[in-house]
């Protein structure tokens, strides 16, 4: 079983009547239940949590964390972002959702700003799949479509991608780098851009099966942990010499 908590400022959620209506028991409940499977064992965390649901113990005992956090971004106490961070290196998945990008832990793992621009209008969104081969993008066709959306447009001040696994095209014109993948220590990340909480994103089963395809990605590997501060014994001596000419 992946080892999943789904992290919410639930702020919008209780306070937005129109998000309210899209997601009666939150956004992170809506996220968490679509993810639970044979595979995926799925807990919740909320900004308004002790530690904000992010303690030693429940990091310990996360495999991918998702990340969704809109206006309470810089409410989040340093000291609890490199928390995350410090796992995310020691090789915790971690999935930044939507307006995530400016989270903390996001902009430290990324080291840049993570600023774009936008647009918060409802129109549609066309999601392409520019890498059909990644798993990410496993059962989702060529591209697929929101009706509703927020627009983010370039430049996203993010470093270059390790992968490109989706661009995003609005009915304004603008195109997004809108599913990128990271690799930062041991871990593995990935930032998917919708999720405006004025519409129902996460209620639709493309968005629900690539958030669920990402933390299959991006669980830990059982690979064999480097001791980089061991103090290791020389080679052994090559048994003939190489000869490089005749």
């Amino acid at each position: 079983m992946i080892r999943t908590r789904v992290w919410g400022e639930n702020f919008h959620d209780r306070l937005n009547h129109i998000c309210q209506r899209n997601y009666p028991t939150g956004m992170h409940n809506c996220i968490a239940d679509a993810l639970r499977s044979d595979e995926i064992e799925v807990s919740v965390s909320i900004f308004e949590d002790p530690e904000h649901g992010l303690s030693e113990e429940n990091l310990n005992n996360t495999d991918v964390l998702i990340w969704w956090s809109h206006s309470r971004n810089e409410d989040v106490p340093d000291e609890v972002s490199q928390r995350v961070q410090r796992r995310v290196l020691d090789g915790m998945g971690f999935i930044a959702l939507h307006s995530a990008h400016l989270a903390k832990p996001f902009r430290n793992l990324m080291g840049t700003g993570c600023g774009l621009t936008w647009r918060e209008a409802n129109e549609k969104e066309r999601l392409w799949v520019v890498d059909p081969t990644h798993p990410i993008a496993e059962g989702i066709g060529r591209y697929f479509e929101l009706e509703e959306e927020e627009m983010y447009g370039e430049h996203f001040d993010i470093p270059a991608p390790d992968e490109l696994v989706f661009i995003s095209w609005f009915e304004g014109g603008e195109v997004f780098r809108s599913g990128c993948t990271f690799k930062r220590g041991r871990g593995k990340i990935f930032y998917f851009r919708p999720g405006h909480e004025m519409y129902p994103t996460y209620h639709d089963k493309n968005v629900q099966r690539v958030i669920s395809n990402a933390v299959k990605w991006a669980k830990p590997t059982s690979n064999e942990r480097p001791n980089y501060w061991a103090n290791v014994p020389p080679m052994e001596p090559l048994k003939k010499p190489i000869t490089v000419f005749e």
